[in-house]
């Protein structure tokens, strides 16, 4: 039986889980610059910049989630975010100056989605397990909003794609 201000094991996994999307979000805050930086096309460009002002809140919710939880807002190194941008400012450098460029900056910002969306979803339902109504709500707007980012990016490309 663990004591009142004992972590159980799901309260550590999802304190390290926080840990590990607060750095990785931090990470898209200077990469999100870049990635508009190269796109050809404007509306992909603003999309970019438009979610890392979107990104910059999505920091601030995790620090209030860290001050809910009573803990100072640390960041555990994400490999997962490291290797997702590294492939994208491959992808970027490979296929910068071609026509292909928007497509593949696309399919390395939808990456990054569909890892924020699990995380958060996972984030999302531990919470809910664990009884954090308003830590749950506050992951809950942020899962949203990656959703939302991801279908705008597949809008971006199909668009991209229907005038080709």
């Amino acid at each position: 039986m663990t004591q009142k201000n004992e972590r159980t094991p799901v309260q550590k996994l999802f304190e390290d889980q926080v840990a590990d999307i607060y750095y990785a979000e931090k990470e898209l805050v200077k990469a999100l610059p870049k990635m508009a930086k190269g796109a050809s096309d404007p509306t992909l460009a603003e999309a970019f910049k438009e979610h890392c002002e979107e990104t910059k809140e999505h920091v601030k919710r995790l620090e209030e989630v860290f001050d809910l939880l009573g803990k100072t807002a640390r960041a555990k190194k994400c490999e997962a975010i490291v290797g997702l941008l590294k492939e994208a400012d491959e992808i970027a450098e490979e296929y910068e100056d071609t026509e292909a460029i928007d497509a593949a900056l696309i399919a390395a910002a939808q990456k990054v989605e569909h890892y924020e969306i699990a995380t958060y979803g996972t984030l999302a339902s531990l919470a809910a397990q664990l009884g954090f109504t308003k830590i749950k709500s506050i992951l809950a707007k942020t899962l949203d909003e990656e959703k939302s980012a991801d279908e705008k990016l597949t809008t971006i490309s199909a668009e991209a794609n229907a005038a080709v």
